[in-house]
């Protein structure tokens, strides 16, 4: 449990995202600790995943999830409490709830968590490299600007493209809280290099575009990711991005980029 005296800081222009790749830790020790401080509807779900990896997967992230509120918070890792809305997305409980935002996404080889204060977060990795269609995707669900973009690129940009957008998608949608529930095709983001993404609305939207922000992160060769925040544009935004081992060290130094 953190003391008053060495919590990390963290203003309201700076989200912290917290990077591990699980399929590295195989120290039996450090994952009997990280499933000590899960609860008991986790160490359920946990159970439920077919495949030794997924199961692994989700055991750090979770983990990775109560470790990293209490670095900011006086709260023990296993004692802190969450809800879900009525689209899953799970929120802290109790005293901190009104403080300290958070949001979780894992895929193969890579899980991480963004932590924020007060205002709207989501945030998203992807494994890039993964097999599947990504323009074929993009005709079906992406807005008309990102297809005409995506299929004006050379090919070989595409993969690399699609999962931008990808990431960009789900995070602003975790950000919202409400899922796939928001259709894809309703909001565009668009991409210039030197640039933060900027997004853009359908009025069926009922959003405004400049009461957003975003980064983009390529913390692996493999990986993609993104992060949003209901912050106006304009007003500055630093997000610190840094990889770990749970409960065994922070294994880089941190990196900053702006919006």
């Amino acid at each position: 449990m953190s003391t008053v005296s060495n919590l990390l800081e963290l203003r309201p222009d700076e989200v912290h995202v917290w990077i591990v790749e699980p399929e590295r830790i195989d120290d039996r020790q450090l994952l009997d600790a990280y499933w000590g401080l899960l609860d008991a509807r986790e160490r359920e779900k946990q159970r439920r995943f077919r495949f030794e990896r997924h199961q692994r997967q989700y055991l750090v992230s979770h983990a990775l999830v109560r470790l990293t509120l209490s670095r900011y918070a006086p709260v023990a890792p296993a004692a802190w409490t969450f809800a879900t809305n009525a689209y899953g997305r799970p929120e802290v409980q109790g005293e901190w709830g009104t403080k300290l935002r958070f949001n979780l996404s894992h895929t193969d080889g890579m899980a991480l968590v963004a932590v924020g204060t007060g205002a709207e977060l989501g945030a998203d990795v992807e494994d890039a490299q993964r097999e599947g269609e990504t323009v074929e995707i993009a005709d079906h669900y992406f807005a008309p600007t990102e297809v005409a973009t995506l299929r004006g690129l050379p090919k070989d940009r595409h993969r690399a493209r699609f999962f931008e957008y990808w990431t960009l998608k789900e995070a602003y949608i975790k950000a919202r809280g409400a899922g796939l529930s928001l259709p894809l095709e309703q909001f565009a983001f668009h991409l210039e290099p030197e640039q933060a993404p900027r997004i853009s609305f359908d009025p069926r939207m009922r959003d405004e575009p400049e009461a957003w922000q975003f980064v983009q992160l390529k913390p692996s060769e493999r990986h993609q990711a993104a992060v949003a925040l209901r912050r106006a544009r304009g007003l500055p935004l630093s997000v610190r991005w840094q990889f770990t081992v749970p409960l065994a060290g922070d294994t880089t130094p941190p990196r900053y980029q702006a919006a």
